[in-house]
């Protein structure tokens, strides 16, 4: 064996260990997620992430892909729809020239993960409220919209010839999700009971150890995400570069942790845990642009800055009117636009220069021209985006409605969307149940339990 063939062999096999990684982290929102919303709605939550990667697979598989990385122009990809076998195992050849250190399949698992997790970002503002059908269609939707915006900054588009730098995702993933989700929460408007008049109401989770299992899992799944986007085991002249990657990871998501606790504590006046959460995730999105560009100095300020960004992005978006139950639009939209910006401030040189993309940053060069770069993919991703989801939402909304009924949304979508609950025993009779307390919004209760009399206890006879 060549030694190519090893190195092919060894890229490979870090890329699908990578893309398993990033899948896992399905589980991750699945936990998060539900953790954060109200019992009645766990079983849909937390399912819906199985239902959005499957519909996400197949689509990506038949045409996205094709649209991301199939060659073609600067603006879309126009080949390697439904690819062939051939396709599939070719490495660095058409219709995937784009892919030259994996093989056309390894790349297709890498991508399909991260455009599942940009789709589930979408509905963690639209929590508790969107119908169900709207997943499989504006699913659908969204992995065409978000592969196009893939071609521009990665796929060998337009942005990509100007050096945008977004090594795994700031902007193309975790912003492009968020803006999606942002489009969804005003079109179906707040939660029952959740502003009265211009006063927001707290609608806490119902799980935060879920929460907080959710956030280490995909804190867990990032060293994926980042340092997988190395697609392989040497990057420019570095061998084994994705380690650099996973360090600055690290780093940024441990200071976002401290970030987030310390300036709830400041602002909040309590060391609110979930805030603690979102400052890791913040932190997370933030250094998903940087990971490959940055020192470790960096890193940790761009960690703990989108910390603050979260503490203060939540509630702000909220006083605007917006019901955004997980604070998506916050802790992935703020966060990411503020890491991609950032890449602009601090990338090394050498650093770009081993990626291979774009140059350093306005710290280190005096120049402003991968800092404008970085604004311009931002804006022009951003109105893409937006404009393309509201649009698709709209449409759907006007034609069959994507809020459930009244009633629906009060009884839990767990009940009247799939006629089951996450929890049935605090609502419906349960053999062993929890007894005769009664937890039925639904106007269902326990049934009694009977508990036999107390025996008494003998008593010897006197004298």
């Amino acid at each position: 064996m060549k030694n190519s063939d090893l190195l092919l062999a060894a890229n490979t096999l870090w890329v699908v260990v990578a893309a398993v990684l990033v899948m896992f982290m399905q589980a991750g929102f699945a936990f998060l997620e539900a953790g954060l919303t109200r019992m009645k709605n766990a079983a849909h939550i937390a399912g819906k992430n199985v239902l959005i990667f499957g519909v996400c697979s197949l689509v990506y598989w038949a045409v996205g892909f094709g649209i991301a990385f199939g060659d073609g122009n600067k603006v879309i990809g126009t080949h390697g729809f439904m690819p062939s076998v051939d396709s599939l195992l070719a490495v660095g050849k058409a219709p995937y020239s784009f892919f030259t250190t994996v093989p056309g399949a390894a790349g297709y698992m890498f991508e399909v993960v991260f455009a599942g997790v940009s789709l589930a970002i979408v509905w963690g503002a639209m929590a508790e409220r969107a119908k169900l059908w709207v997943y499989f269609v504006f699913g659908a939707a969204f992995t065409l919209i978000y592969s196009v915006t893939s071609h521009w900054v990665w796929g060998g588009g337009w942005l990509f010839g100007l050096g945008m730098q977004d090594f795994a995702g700031s902007t193309v993933v975790h912003y492009q999700g968020a803006l999606a989700a942002l489009a969804g929460a005003l079109l179906l408007g707040p939660r029952i009971g959740k502003f009265d008049g211009r006063r927001g109401n707290a609608i806490p989770g119902h799980n935060i150890p879920y929460a907080v299992l959710g956030t280490i899992i995909l804190w867990f799944g990032w060293f994926g995400f980042n340092p997988g986007s190395t697609l392989g085991v040497i990057t420019g002249d570095r061998v084994g570069f994705f380690a650099y990657v996973a360090l600055t990871t690290n780093l940024a998501a441990a200071a976002g942790g401290l970030g987030g606790i310390c300036v709830a504590w400041l602002v909040l006046r309590k060391p609110d845990v979930s805030m603690m959460l979102n400052g890791v995730l913040a932190a997370l999105v933030a250094i998903t642009a940087a990971c490959g560009f940055v020192a470790p100095w960096a890193a940790v300020l761009i960690g703990f800055v989108a910390a603050g960004i979260a503490v203060v992005g939540v509630p702000l978006v909220e006083r605007l009117g917006i019901d955004d139950p997980i604070g998506a639009v916050a802790v992935h939209g703020l966060a990411g636009v503020w890491g991609t910006l950032a890449t602009g401030l601090f990338a090394l040189p050498s650093l770009a220069a081993t990626v291979g993309v774009g140059h350093g940053g306005l710290l280190y060069t005096g120049s402003p021209y991968q800092l404008g770069v970085q604004a311009l993919g931002l804006v022009a991703v951003g109105a893409f985006t937006f404009a393309a989801s509201f649009g698709s939402l709209w449409g759907l909304n006007r034609l069959w409605g994507i809020r459930v009924e009244e009633h629906v949304e009060t009884a839990g979508l767990d009940v009247a969307e799939h006629g089951m609950w996450g929890y049935p025993e605090f609502y419906i009779p349960v053999p062993g149940g929890y007894g005769t307390e009664s937890h039925g919004h639904l106007g269902l209760a326990h049934a009694p339990v009977r508990v036999p009399a107390p025996v008494p206890e003998p008593r010897l006879a006197e004298g």
